[in-house]
């Protein structure tokens, strides 16, 4: 019978770096707020935005790179990904080529969803979670306006929720009005220490 892990045979925290994780509901923004932010921060070496691995289409929406499911779930199996998630049929993650940046010191700034927040925060040692969101009929209007195919039901994306009492953030953001407005408040949590 194998023994589950105590804590003293854990791997130690990567760190010493800093890991945001931005989440919240589809239509909040989050992929807008992360790139004017990236784009305030362009100059600055220490802050990491890497790109999603995602299995669906590319997408003007957002920065991320398309593989197939099939690609993707070889990088899962062989340890590819730091974080990994599926959400409305698609595979999700980030390459494990954050860690380094992390052991390197580095802010890293993600879009994840909420379901991995509690594994994070188990793996990284200095993790800050911002969620942002908006209320719902911005949301729905929002998805509406998008009319990526592959974003499913609109209805399902705006009533998935995420119990995990772990999934609570750390600071959160309203996005409603100017997104630069609430870009330059992401870019205060991003340099704060």
């Amino acid at each position: 019978m194998t023994e589950a892990p105590t804590k003293s045979h854990r791997r130690p925290a990567i760190g010493p770096g800093r890991l945001i994780l931005v989440v919240g509901p589809s239509g909040a923004g989050k992929d807008t707020l992360i790139g004017l932010a990236h784009a305030a921060c362009a100059d600055d070496r220490s802050l990491v935005f890497p790109r999603r691995v995602v299995t669906r289409e590319a997408s003007s929406f957002e920065d991320n790179e398309q593989i197939s499911h099939d690609a993707f779930r070889q990088a899962r199996i062989g340890g590819g990904f730091a974080v990994h998630w599926e959400a409305h049929g698609h595979g999700y993650g980030l390459s494990r080529a954050i860690d380094d940046e992390l052991r390197a010191g580095r802010t890293v700034v993600a879009n994840v969803s909420r379901t991995v927040i509690d594994a994070a925060r188990g793996s990284y040692a200095n993790v800050t979670v911002v969620s942002i969101t908006a209320p719902p009929e911005i949301l729905k209007e929002r998805l509406a306006a998008r009319a990526r195919s592959s974003d499913g039901q609109i209805e399902d994306r705006l009533n998935r929720a995420v119990g995990d009492p772990a999934a609570v953030p750390d600071l959160t953001i309203v996005n409603v009005g100017d997104a630069k407005d609430h870009a330059r408040e992401l870019v205060r949590i991003i340099k704060s220490v």
